[in-house]
């Protein structure tokens, strides 16, 4: 079959575009990127040209752009051309020039998308109703394919990584992935294709040129099937990556539990959960932790309560039997732990002032709940430290004082008849994942006192 028909199929094969869909293509003026413009040319697509002029290589970067706006001619179709302070961009958002690069070249390309419509001059193929450009094409063959799995793999990116160049990304298609480099070079030969060449892509100090000129050969004197092997390992790690996430949907499913702008994920169940290491990981990389603090959760299982572990958004925080995983800034303005040890805790409505006192056995009956809304008189036996004093959230319940069924603290606040304001207002402690007392409202049931209350725990609220 000719690269062509090839072409072709994989777009079908792959459900890439449709044919009628608008497309612009990313233009190097290399052999890739030539070809790839003949090949939507012959196969009858509807496109237009971008190039990036990065400023690198002084005259060859301007010889690149004039010969790409010698396409558009050939063509007869709009090319696009954006020049980059490539060097002042890298050196102000301190990356490397590669980065830089692709940092610029993406953000504008997802400009021409978004703002710009189809040429109404198009010389080849006339396009109707301004619309937008469907698609983004770029050049990626399966030799880039191959060096970027192999630096993943290196890199140590895991399952994801392994699947290489991804052939669609949102708006941007790689259709030539399924293509060698010799193809390609025999392609253009074969319809007297001229392209430029970058003399950067010669040396070396560029990782992907060492994996291309030096390790990549190297290899193949040991394993002359290298890269059709690798080919093939790319789209078996492809279907493993679906498997892969599925599975790891369905422990989240289990596991996870949304509460109001929190997770909370029961501690013994994480614990029976195989492979450990790999699900926390793929846990905790959504809230900005690294790989590097999976162990560091996972000790955290084991830990004392109010242990914590940060990342630059989020703490993991260890509550009893259960981690809880919170907005730093959330969790500094809505979250305060209380130790055994506290005798006073300042929060946003005031102070809560902290006594324990224990009594013998004929003293039990001096014991009585106080009158006041603003103290709190607890039966200590039944209190876990340390308590996590926060907002009410939504889904709250509570046991009310004289009461043995549960009720949730919304209803609670209209049989009080709250206003908004007020219930804004409204702070809860909470032991065990068990809520204790509505600050200034009403204590829990669970955690009052009896006549075989030894220990009490009292708490004194005054707001500021």
């Amino acid at each position: 079959m000719s690269l062509l028909n090839e072409f072709i199929a994989n777009i079908a094969k792959q459900n890439l575009f449709q044919k009628n869909d608008y497309l612009l293509l990313a233009v190097s003026g290399g052999a890739d990127s030539v070809a790839l413009c003949e090949l939507c040319f012959q196969a009858g697509f509807t496109f237009e040209i971008a190039h990036c002029n990065f400023q690198l290589r002084e005259e060859e970067s301007e010889r690149d752009e004039e010969f790409v706006r010698t396409l558009g001619e050939k063509y007869g179709t709009r090319v696009f051309v954006k020049k980059f302070d490539t060097k002042g961009y890298a050196e102000e958002k301190k990356n490397s020039i590669q980065v830089a690069a692709r940092e610029l070249r993406y953000a504008w390309f997802e400009e021409l998308l978004n703002d710009h419509k189809p040429s109404t001059f198009n010389l080849q193929f006339p396009t109707s109703n301004h619309l937008l450009p469907t698609w983004l094409l770029t050049a990626h063959q399966a030799n880039d394919n191959i060096e970027t799995l192999l630096m993943n793999f290196f890199k140590g990116t895991g399952i994801k990584g392994l699947q290489g160049i991804l052939p669609k990304q949102a708006k941007i298609i790689r259709p030539l992935l399924f293509a060698k480099r010799e193809e390609i070079e025999v392609f253009n030969k074969e319809n007297n294709l001229d392209f430029v060449e970058d003399s950067s892509n010669l040396s070396d100090k560029y990782t992907r040129n060492y994996f291309r000129h030096q390790l990549i050969p190297s290899i193949e004197k040991v394993f002359p099937k290298t890269e059709d092997n690798l080919i093939k390992n790319i789209a078996r790690f492809s279907e493993i990556e679906i498997l892969y996430q599925q599975s790891i949907e369905q422990h989240k499913k289990k596991l996870l539990e949304q509460k109001g702008n929190e997770i909370h994920i029961p501690v013994l169940k994480l614990l029976k959960s195989k492979p450990l290491k790999t699900i926390v990981y793929e846990i905790i990389k959504d809230f900005s932790f690294t790989s590097h603090q999976t162990d560091e959760v996972i000790n955290l299982l084991k830990s004392d309560s109010g242990k914590y572990i940060s990342s630059i958004s989020h703490k993991i925080i260890k509550n009893r039997n259960w981690l809880i995983i919170a907005p730093v800034n959330s969790l500094q303005a809505n979250h305060v732990l209380i130790h055994e040890s506290d005798d006073e805790v300042d929060f946003e409505l005031g102070t809560l002032k902290l006594k324990m006192r224990n009594y013998e056995i004929n003293q039990t009956s001096k014991i009585r709940h106080s009158t006041s809304e603003m103290i709190a008189t607890l039966d200590a036996a039944n209190i876990t430290f340390p308590l996590l004093l926060r907002r009410w959230k939504q889904g709250d319940y509570f046991y009310p004082l004289g009461m043995h069924k549960k009720k949730k603290l919304s209803r609670f606040f209209i049989d009080q008849k709250m206003s908004v304001a007020d219930k804004e207002k409204i702070w809860v402690i909470e032991s065990n994942k068990r809520i204790v007392w509505i600050i200034g409202k009403r204590i829990d049931d669970r955690f009052k006192i009896t006549d075989k209350t030894k220990k009490n725990l009292s708490i004194e609220f005054n707001k500021w």
